[in-house]
């Protein structure tokens, strides 16, 4: 039976070992190949007269990335990958790749983003390349981990949805029966429907649908949202788990992650510093007008300039709060003392947005007012609307983009590195 590559060491003695073949050379009397699968690469070392002419015929015949099953002796050879190599004994092809291939696989060729995504199968055979995802993978484990262990109960709600999330218009219609339908943008009117149902701690980690015409490096039309929702707990509360959150995430890629790190040459995998920085909406305007060079005045909505500028002065993950109320969703809790102003917060990297939530609205009447000042029909939502008369808890909770997170976590150029096959308004296929 076979091991993983990076459990073969020279005190193996013999080994069998099934991959890819990752990269070969002949130097006359000797033939070199690097093997690689999911753990790690190994070297293959052919003295041509002291083999079997069957691995002799095998080592001629195969192809770069063709699947092999080797079997051999372990020896040290300090300069091979992980100080070890195998010559081999037994060199069985197990499906030989054509050639040429549709992308470089060893890293030693720049490829274009579009290239690899339309043979994403073989861009995912790179180390770099799969670094992302085995992170991606620990990051979501650690996020699960968190939250089981804060108590939240996992549940999973609808994706194709009779009415829009948010109110807007940005979905995607579907046929569904005699009905018109649409993909889901956001969970958020269930999770909290659920603080209704006595829950009190959920979350979510689902896809997401959002048929914005952008065509920016950090957005997708389908993404992977982080959702929780908590009872009795106002904006504040929800805060500090978020960033809680996040460091613990970090923390958890930062201890189990050490080799995918190295493989994306991370010189300074730097866990963020909590509590964040809580920056009210007014300053960052006053620094977004200061240092953005384009017009934005109070009320607006902050750019990807604007963005960027006050991601420059703040350095760190931070918070902005206190939004103006009439830019946020109706389910944003007013200030009581001050309701143009919103219980509304958005966790920033000094990349780009990451995390939107708020305290909401949990009372029926001004739940309805609030629906109605956004130009919406309060009889649309009204399977919303129905649990807020019978009982509805104070609450607040957020969204997290996990392709953001782990676009920024490591320092990804494009939002579409982060996830396996990305769907946007160009891309539809693989």
């Amino acid at each position: 039976m076979h091991i993983p590559i990076q459990s073969v060491t020279p005190q193996s003695g013999h080994a069998e070992i099934c991959g890819w073949v990752h990269e070969e050379r002949d130097l006359g009397g000797l033939a070199f190949f690097l093997i690689r699968d999911r753990t790690g690469i190994i070297q293959v070392t052919i003295p041509k007269k002291k083999v079997s002419e069957e691995v002799l015929l095998a080592a001629k015949k195969v192809s770069r990335e063709s699947v092999v099953r080797i079997a051999g002796t372990v020896k040290a050879v300090e300069k091979a990958p992980g100080g070890r190599e195998i010559v081999p004994d037994k060199f069985e092809i197990i499906n030989l790749a054509e050639t040429p291939l549709p992308l470089d696989v060893s890293e030693k060729v720049g490829v274009e983003l579009d290239t690899r995504l339309d043979a994403r199968f073989l861009d995912v055979r790179r180390p770099r390349v799969a670094a992302v995802f085995q992170i991606r993978s620990a990051a979501l484990f650690a996020v699960n981990e968190f939250l089981h262990k804060e108590g939240f109960i996992s549940i999973t709600t609808p994706k194709i949805v009779a009415a829009a999330t948010e109110g807007g218009t940005e979905l995607f219609p579907i046929a569904y029966f005699d009905k018109e339908a649409f993909l889901n943008q956001s969970p958020q009117l269930y999770k909290q429907m659920m603080m209704a149902g006595g829950f009190e701690k959920v979350y979510e980690i689902g896809p997401i649908f959002r048929a914005e015409e952008h065509n920016t490096t950090k957005h997708l039309n389908e993404a992977t949202s982080i959702d929780i929702e908590v009872s009795f707990a106002d904006h504040h509360d929800v805060m500090k788990t978020l960033e809680h959150l996040i460091v613990t995430t970090y923390e958890y890629v930062n201890k189990t992650c050490s080799t995918q790190i190295a493989n994306l040459e991370i010189d300074n995998f730097a866990v963020p510093k909590a509590p964040f920085t809580r920056l009210p909406y007014g300053e960052a305007i006053g620094i977004a007008q200061k240092k953005s060079g384009e017009p934005i005045k109070y009320g607006d909505d902050i750019s990807a300039a604007a963005e960027h500028a006050i991601g420059d002065e703040m350095g760190a993950h931070y918070f902005i709060v206190d939004w103006p109320t009439e830019i946020r969703p109706y389910y944003a809790m007013p200030y009581e003392d001050d309701p143009s102003i919103c219980k509304a917060f958005d966790l920033m990297h000094p990349r780009m947005e990451l995390s939107s939530g708020a305290q909401r609205v949990h009372q029926y009447d001004l739940l309805v007012q609030q629906i109605k000042k956004k130009g919406l029909n309060p009889e649309s939502f009204e399977f919303y609307l129905r649990p807020f008369r019978y009982g509805m808890p104070p609450h607040a909770g957020w969204g997290l983009g996990a392709e953001r997170l782990i676009m920024t976590m490591l320092g990804l150029s494009n939002v579409r590195e982060a996830v396996l096959f990305p769907r946007d308004m160009h891309r539809l296929v693989p």
